[in-house]
């Protein structure tokens, strides 16, 4: 039993890394997109496909830290879906920052609803994922959002100012989940 509480321990406390590192790097995505993104359009371009990528990896990098890709089917989706997206997206911001939005918006979703998965599979094992949770369903609906704001059935530009706030909400969720995961440690102390 002693051996059960440590590896959860243990894994509670590279899940709580992994989610600051997630918030970490959302931060700074969104303080170059606020920055340099929008003030120069190749810019932009690099970081609307880095986006995506970095998710690709991170999922990756989760998978790998706790119990392989055979053990975390949602992960291993993202990871395929996300590498997918980050190259549509450089595909199509060529043509039309309408599709770009379009693509993020499928993206959002889907990713969403597999984050959702992760965190609800994660809950009983792990706790504290009820933000990974909200995380997960709000991306769903965003990318709903994104997809009906490109089709131009919603007003505003489609640009990567669009996309900050979405990576905003995500850095917060990941930042909580971290907090959620070191209060529920220290309880457990």
């Amino acid at each position: 039993m002693a051996d059960a509480t440590a590896a959860v321990a243990s894994n509670n406390d590279g899940l709580k890394r992994y989610y600051f590192l997630r918030a970490g790097v959302s931060a700074a995505w969104i303080a170059a997109a606020a920055t340099i993104g929008a003030a120069n359009p190749v810019a932009a371009a690099v970081l609307l496909v880095a986006y995506p990528a970095w998710d690709a990896l991170a999922n990756a990098i989760d998978a790998r830290a706790n119990g392989g890709f055979k053990a975390n089917r949602p992960q291993t989706l993202n990871v395929i879906v996300s590498s997918l997206v980050a190259l549509a997206v450089l595909i199509a911001l060529p043509i039309d920052t309408h599709l770009v939005l379009a693509v993020f918006g499928v993206w959002a979703s889907l990713s969403g609803l597999l984050q959702l998965a992760t965190g609800v599979r994660r809950w009983r094992a792990v706790g504290a994922q009820w933000p990974m949770v909200l995380s997960g369903a709000q991306s769903a609906l965003a990318g709903g959002f994104f997809v009906a704001q490109a089709a131009g059935a919603l007003p505003g530009p489609s640009t990567i100012l669009t996309v900050a706030p979405y990576a905003a909400f995500g850095a917060l969720y990941f930042f909580i989940a971290a907090v959620a995961l070191t209060l529920k440690g220290r309880r457990r102390a």
